[in-house]
């Protein structure tokens, strides 16, 4: 197929295809938002509460009670913290440590990453819809012999449609995606904060 005949046919399904495109993206986008808010929400957990935990086992001597009473919580903190007290051997809990960090980023950044890539490309996606909605409506005029008819404009108003809705999908996507990002820089900050905590414990324990 010649690349003449597909524009061609592009042309033809004029800027609705775009919307509906952009619909199903900003659709797909709110479940992520969705999905990553509650993830976020439940599995908080009271950082004060899983320290006084972690400093009454180092009082007791009886660090395996903290690892499971960690190990027990939903929390990325308290799964990170865990990892610590899996060895008593202070490096390589620290490697633990570290890896568990980089697997719970990545579970908490899942699909996240997707909001930026929308925020990013969804105007140039409502721009290509106005592009093909003005050559359409160009293609509508010269068969018309420069007559304007109602047609036309609703077809000019669909093609600048298409730029809005670019606007409106991105602009919320993008938003979600620094406020996600943050909200996961913050548990992950907490992560590393609970994790010292239980380094520490093992060190005076050893």
């Amino acid at each position: 197929m010649k690349i003449e005949i597909l524009l061609q046919g592009m042309m033809r399904m004029g800027a609705g295809w775009v919307l509906w495109l952009l619909v199903a993206a900003s659709v797909a986008a709110l479940a992520v938002i969705i999905e990553r808010t509650l993830l976020l929400v439940f599995s908080r957990a009271n950082l004060e509460s899983l320290e006084k935990v972690l400093e009454q086992s180092r009082l007791k001597g009886d660090l395996e009670t903290a690892r499971r009473r960690l190990e027990e919580s939903a929390s990325v903190e308290a799964r990170v913290a865990a990892a610590a007290l899996t060895t008593d051997d202070h490096e390589v809990a620290s490697a633990r440590v570290a890896r568990e960090m980089v697997v719970a980023r990545a579970e908490l950044g899942r699909r996240v990453g997707y909001l930026g890539t929308l925020g990013s490309n969804a105007p140039f996606v409502g721009l290509l819809g106005t592009v093909i909605g003005i050559v359409g409506a160009f293609h509508e005029l010269g068969h018309d012999a420069g007559r304007v008819s109602s047609g036309l404009m609703a077809q000019i108003g669909e093609a600048l449609m298409a730029t809005a809705m670019g606007l409106l999908v991105a602009i919320p996507a993008v938003l979600a995606f620094n406020l996600l990002q943050d909200a996961i820089q913050r548990r992950m900050d907490r992560a590393g904060a609970l994790a010292g905590v239980a380094l520490s414990c093992l060190k005076k324990v050893v």
